[in-house]
């Protein structure tokens, strides 16, 4: 394939420079001082609960024990919830969809959309940068064919790739994590991709935050999106695309 001759004839850039070290390193350490912070700021207690929560039990335990400190250190909170949710977009830790719905057990449905799509967008952009910087060797390793034929779908729709890169957000033809590394690579401009992901994540957003208000009646993640849920963001995504479609269809 053309595309992926292409990709892999530029060289891979291993070792990393100084500066792409330092800049890594910086990321790094501006959310350890963020959490430092907070911690540092909140009561003395028993903070044993606080982890990254792997299933619903744990987002439970978590909630429980956070609600109790929202009311009363609502800003520690939010710094809290917003460093930790960029550093797992940023370096594509997978638990995120927790995370969402922990915003709608404790801040609500309004409230909880606005935090979650503005940590998203912060933490695909923080990784989209990051992985502008350092980020080639690993996709070209971990994902050879996909990057390939992405790169070849957004060289086909460059005169409407906003519309395409809306339709990607919003359904689950790509990984959201894919898309956050592979797009500096394809070079999908930046703010084409804060645009759609900034729109893009909202009916997503909404799904999870009005989950997580009803946190007790879900029996697994799989519960988030039935049919319906799925069936609905499949069409949102296929008006955003149908400009495309149409502009293709001309002579």
């Amino acid at each position: 394939m053309e595309g992926r001759e292409e990709i892999k004839g530029s060289k891979p850039s291993f070792p990393l420079t100084f500066w792409e070290v330092a800049v890594a390193l910086t990321v790094v350490m501006g959310f350890v001082l963020g959490l430092l912070g907070v911690y540092l700021t909140m009561p003395d207690s028993d903070y044993s609960f606080l982890k990254l929560p792997r299933n619903l039990e744990d987002l439970q335990i978590l909630r429980d024990n956070l609600e109790t400190y929202t009311s009363d250190y609502t800003f520690q909170v939010l710094v809290g919830y917003c460093v930790v949710y960029i550093f797992m977009q940023t370096f594509m830790i997978p638990g995120t969809v927790f995370m969402s719905l922990l915003a709608g057990a404790l801040f609500g449905v309004l409230k909880g959309v606005a935090l979650v799509v503005f940590t998203a967008t912060a933490g695909a952009s923080s990784c989209y940068f990051l992985s502008k910087l350092i980020g080639r060797p690993l996709v070209l390793s971990l994902w050879p064919d996909k990057l390939s034929f992405f790169q070849a779908q957004i060289a086909q729709r460059r005169e409407r790739l906003l519309n395409y890169m809306l339709f990607l957000r919003l359904t689950p033809t790509l990984p959201n994590t894919f898309i956050n590394v592979a797009s500096p690579i394809v070079d999908v401009p930046y703010h084409i991709f804060f645009l759609a992901t900034f729109i893009g994540l909202i009916p997503a957003a909404y799904i999870t935050v009005r989950a997580g208000i009803a946190l007790g009646e879900l029996r697994s993640v799989g519960d988030l999106y039935d049919f319906n849920s799925i069936a609905t963001l499949f069409l949102i995504g296929a008006v955003s695309i149908t400009p495309t479609l149409m502009s293709k269809s001309k002579p």
